[in-house]
C-alpha cells in the first residue's frame, strides 16, 4: 500500500510533468492507490493524469476519490476525457456527482453519456433527494425462476460482468416484480436440473425506492444484509443497494446529526467549499435564538439584582452553576438523540428515561456538589493560612452548602431537559438534532439561575441576605 505518501518515483515524475513515463508506471498500481495519489494534486494536475489512465482504471480510480474533488476534477476535463470517466463510473456515484455540480456542467456531463448509460442517469436523478433510488445502481444480475441451476450459473457467467455483486442474484418474473433472492453459494450447490424458483430462499426484505436515508440505514442494520434489493409502488426491481452505499449515506447522516447538535443547519458542502453568504445563512439563524435566550438569562439575573448586591460573593460561583447545569442537559441530550436514531428506545421509553436520568442526574448532582463544597472550603482555609489574599468570609460553610445543594438541582434539572426534549420534538414531528442543543442551552441556564438563587435565599438568609 502506497499510504497517504508518494512514492519518490511518482513523485519526481509528476514533478517532471513526465506523464508518459507517469502512465506506464500507474500500470501496476491498484485504482484505489491512484485516487490516493491524485487527493493531494491540484485539480488541473489531477485531471491531466485522468487523461492519460486508461479507461476503465481512470473510472475507477476515480469512484475513490471524495466527492468535492471529482466536482473540481470534472470541471478541467475536456469533452472527450470526461466521457470516457463518467460512462465508467458506477451510476450510483455517478449521480451524487451530478447532485454536487453546478446546473451548466450537470448538463454537459450528461451529454457525455452513452445513450444507455443517459437512460440510467435521468432515471436516478428523477427519483427525490437523499431517496433510496438516488443512492442504488441499477447495476444487479436478475434471474427467471423457470431457470435451472445450471441455466442461471451459465447467466452468470455470461452476464456478470461489471455487476455491483454476485454474492446475492434476484427472483423477478417477467414484469419484473421481484419474487426472491438467493445466495450465490446455494445456487452452486443446487442440483443442476433444479428450478430457480423451487430453491429455498432467504426471508425478502425490499426497500422501496423512495426510503429516506434513516430508514435505508435502519434496514440494513436490522436485517445485516451485504445487499438490498430496491423495488417501485408495484414492487418491480429498480436496484440494489450495497453495503459501501451504506457506509456514504451513514457518514453523512452523521456528518449531518453533528452539525445540527453543535447548532447550526447542516452544511450541504465541504466546510472548505461553502461560501461567508451561506456559512452565515447556516449558523446566524441559531446564534440569533441563542441571543433570545441569553436575554431571558440576563432577565433572570435581573430578577435577583438585589441578591447580588447584598451578597457579592455569589457571582463568583454563577459561572459554575451554569456550566455545570449545560454541560449536564447537553451529555443527555446527546445520549438521547443517538439512542432514538439508533431505535435503542422509542418515544414510549420516555419514562424510563426520565427515571433513569432521574436517579443519573441526583447521583452527578450530588458527586458535584462534594466537589464544590471541598474547594470552597479548602479556598477559605488556604486564605486564612496566608496562602491566598482574599476568602469567602465568616459564612464560608454557608456558601459552600449553597453551592453544593444548588448543582445537585441545576444537574438534576439539566438531565431532566436534556433528556426530555429529545423525545419532545420527536413528538411534535421536529428533528432532535436540529433543535435540542440551542433549547437545552436556553433552558438550563435560566433555571440554574432561578434555582440558585433561590437555594440561597432559604440558606442565607439570616446572615448574607438578611434584609
Amino acid at each position: 500500500m502506497l499510504g497517504h505518501l508518494l512514492k519518490p518515483e511518482y513523485e519526481e515524475l509528476l514533478r517532471k510533468k513526465d506523464w508518459e513515463s507517469l502512465r506506464i508506471a500507474f500500470e501496476e498500481v491498484d485504482p484505489a492507490d491512484i485516487a490516493e495519489i491524485l487527493e493531494d494534486l491540484p485539480a488541473g494536475d489531477a485531471g491531466v493524469i485522468f487523461r492519460i489512465l486508461p479507461r476503465d482504471t481512470a473510472g475507477v480510480a476515480f469512484e475513490y476519490l471524495p466527492l468535492d474533488q471529482q466536482t473540481e476534477i470534472v470541471q478541467t476535463l475536456g469533452s472527450e476525457q470526461m466521457k470516457n470517466v463518467l460512462n465508467e463510473m458506477a451510476p450510483d456515484d455517478r449521480t451524487r456527482l451530478f447532485e454536487e455540480l453546478p446546473a451548466e456542467v450537470t448538463n454537459r456531463a450528461l451529454e457525455q453519456l452513452s445513450a444507455e448509460e443517459l437512460k440510467v442517469a435521468r432515471e436516478l436523478l428523477g427519483y427525490p433527494e437523499n431517496s433510496a433510488g438516488r443512492y442504488m445502481t441499477p447495476e444487479y444480475l436478475a434471474l427467471k425462476p423457470a431457470m435451472t441451476a445450471r441455466e442461471a450459473l451459465e447467466s452468470v457467467r455470461k452476464n456478470g460482468k461489471g455487476r455491483e455483486t454476485l454474492n446475492i442474484l434476484y427472483v423477478v418474473d417477467e414484469k419484473r416484480i421481484l419474487l426472491a433472492d438467493l445466495r450465490l453459494a446455494d445456487l452452486v450447490m443446487a442440483e443442476p436440473d433444479a428450478r430457480v424458483g423451487d430453491l429455498p430462499d432467504r426471508q425478502l426484505v425490499a426497500i422501496p425506492a423512495t426510503a429516506s436515508k434513516d430508514e435505508i440505514i435502519s434496514t440494513f442494520e436490522k436485517y445485516d444484509r451485504v445487499a438490498l434489493p430496491v423495488t417501485d409502488s408495484r414492487g418491480a426491481m429498480v436496484g440494489i443497494i450495497t453495503a459501501d452505499d451504506v457506509l456514504d449515506v451513514a457518514e453523512e447522516q452523521a456528518t449531518e446529526d453533528i452539525q445540527k447538535l453543535g447548532g447550526l443547519e447542516a452544511l450541504e458542502a465541504p466546510y472548505m467549499e461553502i461560501s461567508t453568504f451561506e456559512m452565515l445563512r447556516k449558523r446566524g439563524g441559531w446564534l440569533a435564538i441563542l441571543l433570545v435566550g441569553g436575554m431571558l438569562t440576563a432577565t433572570a439575573m435581573g430578577t435577583f439584582q438585589n441578591e447580588l448586591l447584598r451578597a457579592e460573593v455569589l457571582a463568583l460561583f454563577l459561572p459554575l452553576i451554569i456550566a455545570s447545569g449545560g454541560n449536564s442537559g447537553s451529555q443527555a441530550t446527546s445520549l438521547i438523540i443517538r439512542a432514538l436514531s439508533l431505535r435503542e428506545i422509542t418515544l414510549g421509553d420516555w419514562w424510563r428515561v426520565a427515571f433513569r436520568e432521574l436517579k443519573s442526574g441526583a447521583l452527578l448532582g450530588v458527586m458535584l456538589a462534594c466537589i464544590g463544597f471541598a474547594r470552597v472550603v479548602a479556598w477559605e482555609w488556604l486564605f486564612r493560612a496566608g496562602v491566598l489574599s482574599r476568602g469567602y468570609g465568616d459564612h464560608y460553610l454557608l456558601v459552600a452548602a449553597t453551592v453544593s445543594a444548588s448543582l445537585v438541582g441545576v444537574v438534576l434539572v439539566g438531565a431532566m431537559i436534556g433528556s426530555m426534549l429529545p423525545f419532545a420534538l420527536r413528538r411534535l414531528g421536529l428533528d432532535p438534532a436540529a433543535a435540542s442543543a440551542p433549547f437545552v442551552a436556553t433552558l438550563v441556564d435560566v433555571t440554574g439561575i432561578v434555582i440558585y438563587f433561590k437555594v440561597a435565599s432559604v440558606i442565607l438568609s439570616s446572615t448574607l441576605l438578611a434584609s
